[in-house]
């Protein structure tokens, strides 16, 4: 596969399918993730609070419909599914009039931050204003795309205050994403539900005949982002992914569960293999970020690219133009660690660096929107 990354994605490619011969007879072109039974059915558990997949899942703090999507003027709200807990879930659906089963366009999947649904996130950027007109498939016959977003759920999050939970948010702490339930040292563990609603508003769609499967994205924001990338390295059907200021899904702030990425099965709970590592990412961060998210975020970038991931990195200084570091003034612990942050009085500890670091995240960069679709375009399934 060509494009910005070269072949990185070869290598990747050519362990899953070591890692499937080893495993079990399959047949050509199956990937493990949608066979649950194919996987590693021991991993040991050498904590006691943690499950092989991470933490179990957070708890739900309510179903409020206050924090359901209106999707606003432009958008349709697709009918509520309702997941494995009983939640009734939801999302918005904007779709060019271009696209039709004749006329198949890209699916861009957008998951939004904690804290903000659908509703203000989607207008915090400038990707639904480019929905007739930007170019993911390289053809000038074929501009724009399909745009997904689902919502989020209120549950408790291993985040600093305010984002500790009472909102809309991702469950990125329980990692089995596999497609559906999967039985490790004797005991069946359910899909991760926030997976499966993605899932199901992606399927619901693809069913009309009017995506590209070829070119499913996913693209996010914040706690959306670190749902996005979760989601996308444990999804065959995606191609790529484009997101912003993303903590590491598997090991940020006080997560007591944190897992290392791998490709091949895992030694115990503190490993997590991934099933599509073969993935391409665009991760863009900024230098100084939210309770100092900066130095996690490069992190990211070595562990996944560790695990065999295609991985492009790209840091923004505080008037958005890149550079090559994270300022320290901003924090400097590679798990984001916040001291203090539990309490709303410990940003006072450095309120300059949390304040600056805060409304950069909060902030979209909008000069480089076209640069993730450019990443996307050239990043189709091969």
């Amino acid at each position: 596969m060509k494009g910005i990354l070269g072949d990185s994605r070869l290598p990747a490619l050519i362990a899953l399918g070591l890692l499937a011969a080893c495993s079990g007879s399959q047949d050509p072109g199956t990937d493990p993730g949608t066979d649950p039974s194919r996987l590693t059915q021991n991993i040991p558990v050498t904590r006691r609070a943690c499950t092989p997949f991470g933490n179990p899942p957070r708890p739900l703090q309510a179903e409020n419909a206050l924090f359901h999507p209106t999707c606003l003027l432009t958008g349709k709200r697709l009918t509520d599914y309702t997941d494995a807990e009983g939640t009734p879930r939801q999302a918005c659906l904007f779709e060019p009039a271009a696209a039709a089963p004749d006329h198949k366009l890209p699916l861009v999947v957008f998951i939004h931050p904690s804290i903000a649904g659908p509703d203000i996130a989607g207008t915090a950027t400038e990707i639904r204003l480019k929905l007739d007109s930007a170019d993911l498939t390289g053809d000038p016959n074929r501009p724009g795309f399909i745009l997904l977003e689902p919502a989020g759920r209120v549950t408790e999050r291993y985040y600093p205050v305010p984002d500790q939970g009472d909102s809309p948010g991702w469950d990125n702490w329980y990692r089995q994403l596999a497609s559906g339930p999967r039985t490790v040292n004797g005991q069946s563990y359910p899909e991760n539900v926030d997976a499966a609603t993605i899932d199901h508003f992606i399927a619901e769609e693809v069913a009309t005949g009017k995506v590209d499967e070829k070119r499913i994205y996913v693209m996010g924001w914040s706690n959306g982002s670190a749902m996005g990338i979760l989601y996308a390295l444990n999804r065959p059907n995606i191609a790529a992914a484009a997101v912003y200021s993303a903590p590491d899904p598997l090991a940020a702030f006080n997560d007591p569960c944190e897992q290392t990425p791998v490709a091949g099965p895992p030694k115990d709970d503190t490993e997590l293999q991934l099933l599509n590592p073969g993935l391409p990412i665009f991760h863009i961060h900024n230098s100084c970020d939210i309770a100092g998210l900066c130095p996690n975020g490069l992190r990211l970038q070595s562990r996944l690219t560790a695990a065999g991931v295609p991985f492009k990195g790209l840091i923004l200084d505080n008037r958005k133009q890149p550079t090559d570091a994270c300022e320290a003034i901003c924090g400097t612990d590679p798990n984001a660690t916040p001291a203090g942050l539990a309490d709303p009085t410990g940003y006072l500890t450095n309120l300059p660096g949390y304040t600056l670091g805060t409304l950069n995240h909060l902030t979209w960069p909008y000069s480089y929107t076209d640069s993730m679709f450019e990443f996307l375009r050239e990043h189709p399934r091969p």
